[in-house]
């Protein structure tokens, strides 16, 4: 292996070894320190792709690491750091909703690696994801969390509200649903300076209150998944057009 593809597996090593340390830190009841480092975890799952395509160090070896960190930092972890922070005291079906939750994370990245090689994946070569992504998955999961840290109000960590949400989450990331990527959004020219601003304004907020900030991430990012159903609907019509206005035109110029 060569020293520019071992950068992005570290990055992947250091994701999954942030993941678990949150477990660490959830057993010790800091529940702020056990989350926050999966959210790095987070963070680092994002880089590491980029890293590796700008050093062109992509790898099949890379890509199944990646995929077993994921599953630990972003099913296992948050489903033992929730189960220790509000599922225990519904201890049967807490900890199946913890159960299913990983166990959807799991079948989401095998769903993905089984299709790395496969041509025809009509969301991937619209610029759409299929399902909720894990680390997406992971930071939607942790929304109770958010809010009662915030409000104080018990309601967010109630055992069946907790349950329920991770039960939604999980369908989300196991559903064939599209869902927006970085690769669908595309700003128009007149907006980026804004958005830029926006993006900075953002960071210095999650800096400042990154538990409000996060549960309103957690929000415009569930309001964006019919946004996602109804573009790629629109992409979906346009395909099945083209290929009939294809068909239709060696049949028009056929000799009668």
């Amino acid at each position: 292996m060569p020293l520019r593809a071992m950068l992005p597996n570290a990055i992947t090593a250091a994701a999954l070894c942030s993941g678990l340390t949150g477990i660490r830190f959830a057993i010790d009841g800091q529940w702020a320190l056990a989350i926050g480092l999966v959210v790095l975890a987070g963070v680092l799952d994002g880089i590491d792709g980029r890293i590796a395509r700008l050093l062109n160090a992509q790898s099949r070896f890379g890509a199944e690491l990646d995929s077993l960190a994921d599953s630990l930092s972003f099913g296992v972890a948050p489903a033992l750091i929730l189960f220790l922070w509000s599922l225990h005291d519904w201890p049967r079906f807490g900890w199946f909703a913890a159960l299913a939750f990983a166990i959807c994370c799991a079948l989401r990245l095998a769903r993905f690696n089984a299709r790395i090689d496969t041509d025809d994946q009509p969301h991937k070569s619209a610029g759409f994801l299929t399902g909720v992504p894990a680390p997406a998955g992971a930071g939607l999961a942790f929304t109770p969390f958010y809010l009662w840290t915030e409000t104080g109000l018990e309601f967010f960590r109630h055992p069946v509200v907790t349950a329920a949400w991770l039960a939604l989450i999980a369908v989300l990331m196991i559903s064939n649903m599209a869902t927006l990527s970085w690769a669908s959004l595309r700003p128009r020219r007149s907006i980026r300076l804004g958005l830029i601003a926006f993006v900075g304004l953002a960071f210095a907020a999650l800096l400042l209150e990154p538990w409000w900030t996060l549960s309103a991430i957690s929000v415009v990012y569930l309001a964006l998944v019919p946004y996602g159903l109804v573009k790629y609907g629109r992409i979906k019509r346009r395909r099945r057009q083209e290929q009939a206005a294809s068909a239709a035109a060696p049949a028009s110029g056929d000799p009668a």
